[in-house]
């Protein structure tokens, strides 16, 4: 059994248009005009939307961030953990930055609590920890957690360093 297949003869193809690709180029103008116009749409709409958003700039109605409050806390000489049994100390000097008077009021009610917390952590690290942005990082994220913990319901947003020293 023999399988042919027949090949198209392309030397008679004939070279008038269809009417299928006749009717489609006014089809693919219209096609193009509506998006077109949609797209024109769609970059008023957020125009708009963004002038509204971010305002006219001469309203009254804009609303002054308030500056930032800081809490200085005492400076802090804690011994570090040590594995060859080699004294070596951390000098820090910390200030807690917050929102709003308030929390710096309930920071100052429960201060012992914030500097117990703060010594009980500080006495359990190695000098190894504190190596590195990442490790400064780490224990800026860990006070701030123990001073949340400490006065809760309030809240301070950031420990400030403001001196550190490993010895």
């Amino acid at each position: 059994m023999s399988t042919e297949v027949a090949q198209p003869d392309f030397d008679n193809i004939e070279a008038t248009p269809d009417s299928a690709s006749q009717d489609g180029a006014p089809k693919g103008r219209r096609k193009l005009v509506i998006i077109g116009a949609a797209a024109v749409l769609g970059v008023a709409l957020l125009g708009g939307g963004g002038y509204l958003f971010l305002g006219s700039g001469g309203g009254s109605g804009t609303v002054q961030q308030e500056p930032p409050v800081f809490f200085e806390l005492p400076e802090m000489t804690v011994n570090l953990s040590s594995v060859d049994q080699r004294p070596q100390f951390l000098r820090v000097q910390i200030a807690l930055e917050m929102k709003d008077r308030e929390t710096k009021e309930a920071v100052e009610q429960v201060l012992p609590r914030v500097l117990d917390a703060f010594q009980v952590y500080l006495r359990e690290l190695r000098s190894t920890d504190l190596q590195g942005s990442a490790g400064i990082y780490r224990l800026k994220e860990e006070l701030v957690r123990r001073v949340n913990l400490a006065i809760h319901p309030a809240e301070i947003d950031n420990v400030v360093f403001k001196e550190i020293i490993v010895q």
